[in-house]
């Protein structure tokens, strides 16, 4: 009794939803964009906050100059998770996030996290975007607001909450919330206009930095320093000095560049959202993959041009936090351009702040809509036609956190949902391939497998070496050349197996990275040792037959690259400090009490029975 409870239970985590469809919230029509308003919606969504602000904050305390290398690790790892979406999206022939996409072809549980995660990331990313845009404009105004913000609300605890109350920002907040709450939706040609003015804008930052940058900013020395300190009447006083480090082009060392890549992450993120609109297009299966890659190389030349142009036209530890880009222009003599590059920002932050704050009650109401969340939330204003409870949820959340965080603790915080998301996203592709294709005539494989245990049964049974040669043969050298449901299990926990392996290989070489690679007795054969069984494990996956069913687009060189997407995301995870992985526990573990004691029991598809798992089912 007791297993058969433990299948049942088993078996709802990795229920699958079946695409049908569905009657709600904002149905797009297809043909109302093209694949240039996804890359314009993608791009607009992704370079805001990330390449306005944050990049003066990585450049001061993280990695100085080699931010351009830290945005060049943080593009690749978000590459390769973009490959691994397209292809999951591919897979599925009907727009959506990531949620959608993993409750169909993985289950349940993987859907729930990822969508929890995304949740997440759309509430802090709307929050992030809110404090940009009110640092950009208090930069433009002399910094009034702040002034007037830190004299009569400070609240007097920086390490664990903001310096100060901006009530500018949840201001703002709650003037979107009231916008979605009305019905008002994204304007394609809006967002053109603004992501147009942004990317005119960052080219204007890069020739700039080209032109009157100074190599010598690169090489910075102990000399340079004591200089400056002595300068007080120049672009910044003493009281603002960032940190020298060890100077020259790498001044934090290897280590604050892997600290940095981790927090640019969140520079890229965004992409996704170009999953979530693209059913307004002729053809998503084509349109969708295209326009999260083209999205994504086009943000990562303007973040690594960006940083690049800072870095040499400021001294890295003389860049100012709130408004980096235009007292850089400042600082060079270039006086009237800050106030272009300021409106610019504007104009590229009000452009992300819509994309991260109007998708967001579109997943709510799609896991309230499945019951894996409470499903008051899915509940339809009839005048407005949307989801009234999920947007007020949503706005009040992010107001919440708008408030009280600051900047770079909601970016950490952004960075490291998404970075699981993603990872999970990886997993999920790297198992779908693998996955028998059920076109083939259920009966027949059926009467096959039926067949062969009947011979079996009547033969006497194999002894130890038979059997060991038998699951040898299997994992080498599998007699089929389409997937079945051996191969597929035999993959689905190598799979898991890996992810293991790269976890703990991850943690090793974050925490004792110089004790390994110097040859540590105890710590560096551990590290070999996984590397072998990771190599091992990844053969077997790879000696698998794959799934012939033809989709627009696929991931190259599979199983690699799913697997260095999640080493390369989980290695980024675990940079991120305490206190960010405490509350990043705190909400997953108030997402599980919601999973667990609610969606778990109420979600559609209890008592219905589940189709076998394939790729065909999608």
């Amino acid at each position: 009794m007791l297993c058969q409870d433990v299948h049942q239970f088993g078996q709802k985590l990795v229920r699958r939803r079946l695409l049908e469809p569905r009657e709600g919230f904002e149905r797009p029509k297809a043909g109302h964009l093209n694949t240039l308003d996804l890359v314009a919606l993608g791009v607009g969504s992704t370079l805001g906050a990330g390449v306005y602000i944050l990049v003066g904050e990585v450049a001061v305390y993280e990695a100085g100059p080699a931010t351009v290398i830290c945005f060049f690790a943080a593009g690749l790892s978000t590459l390769l998770s973009g490959l691994c979406y397209a292809e999951l999206a591919a897979w599925v022939p009907r727009p959506g996030s990531a949620y959608l996409y993993s409750y169909v072809t993985m289950g349940q549980l993987c859907a729930f996290i990822i969508g929890w995660n995304l949740i997440l990331s759309f509430v802090m990313a709307t929050a992030c975007e809110a404090r940009a845009w009110s640092y950009a404009f208090d930069s433009l105004i002399g910094n009034r607001l702040s002034q007037a913000f830190q004299a009569t609300f400070s609240l007097h605890v920086p390490y664990f909450l903001a310096t100060y109350v901006d009530f500018f920002a949840f201001i703002l907040v709650l003037l979107l919330t009231g916008l979605l709450v009305l019905g008002v939706h994204e304007s394609a040609l809006v967002n053109k206009v603004f992501t147009s003015l942004n990317i005119l804008v960052l080219s204007f930052i890069i020739l700039s930095g080209f032109i009157k940058g100074d190599l010598h900013s690169w090489k910075l020395t102990n000399q340079d320093y004591s200089l400056t300190t002595l300068n007080t009447s120049g672009y910044s006083d003493i009281s603002r000095l960032g940190p020298l480090g060890s100077g020259g082009f790498v001044p934090f060392g290897f280590e604050g560049i892997l600290h940095g890549a981790a927090t640019c992450f969140y520079a890229f993120v965004g992409f996704d959202v170009v999953a979530i609109t693209g059913g307004e297009v002729p053809n998503p299966h084509r349109s969708i993959p295209l326009g999260i890659v083209i999205s994504l190389s086009i943000c990562f030349l303007a973040c690594s041009g960006v940083s690049a142009a800072l870095t040499l036209m400021v001294p890295y530890y003389q860049i100012q936090l709130e408004s980096p880009l235009p007292q850089a222009f400042l600082h060079v003599g270039w006086g009237p351009a800050r106030h272009v590059v300021a409106v610019g920002a504007l104009c590229a932050l009000t452009s992300s702040l819509l994309g991260t704050m109007f998708p967001m009650p579109r997943l709510i109401y799609a896991m309230a809509e499945d019951r894996l969340l409470f499903q008051g939330l899915a509940r339809i204003c009839t005048h407005t036609g949307t989801p009234i409870l999920a947007i007020i949820f949503a706005g009040s959340l992010t107001g919440v956190m708008t408030l009280l965080f600051e900047l770079s603790d909601l970016v950490d915080l952004v960075s490291t949902a998404m970075l699981l998301a993603y990872s999970l996203v990886a997993f999920s592709v790297l198992v779908l391939r693998y996955q028998p294709d059920q076109n083939l005539s259920n009966n027949e494989a059926t009467e096959e497998e039926i067949d062969i245990s009947l011979l079996e049964a009547s033969h006497f049974e194999p002894g130890p070496e038979a059997r060991s040669s038998n699951i040898l043969k299997s994992l080498w050298c599998p007699k089929n050349t389409f997937p079945t449901l051996k191969s597929g299990q035999i993959v689905y926990w190598c799979a898991f197996l890996l992810v293991l392996l790269l976890s703990i290989l991850s943690l090793v070489l974050a925490q004792w990275p110089s004790q390994v690679f110097s040859g540590d007795p105890r710590l560096t054969p551990v590290a070999v040792l996984l590397l072998l069984l990771i190599t091992g494990v990844t053969v077997i996956i790879w000696r698998q037959p794959q799934s012939p069913s033809p989709v627009y687009f696929k991931v190259p060189a599979l199983p690699v690259l799913p697997l260095v997407s999640i080493f390369v995301n989980v290695y980024l995870m675990m940079q991120m400090d305490t206190g960010t992985w405490i509350l990043f526990g705190i909400w997953m573990g108030v997402g599980f009490a919601i999973y667990f004691g609610y969606g778990i029991r109420h979600s559609l598809g209890n008592n219905e029975p589940q189709p076998p798992a394939s790729t065909s089912q999608t």
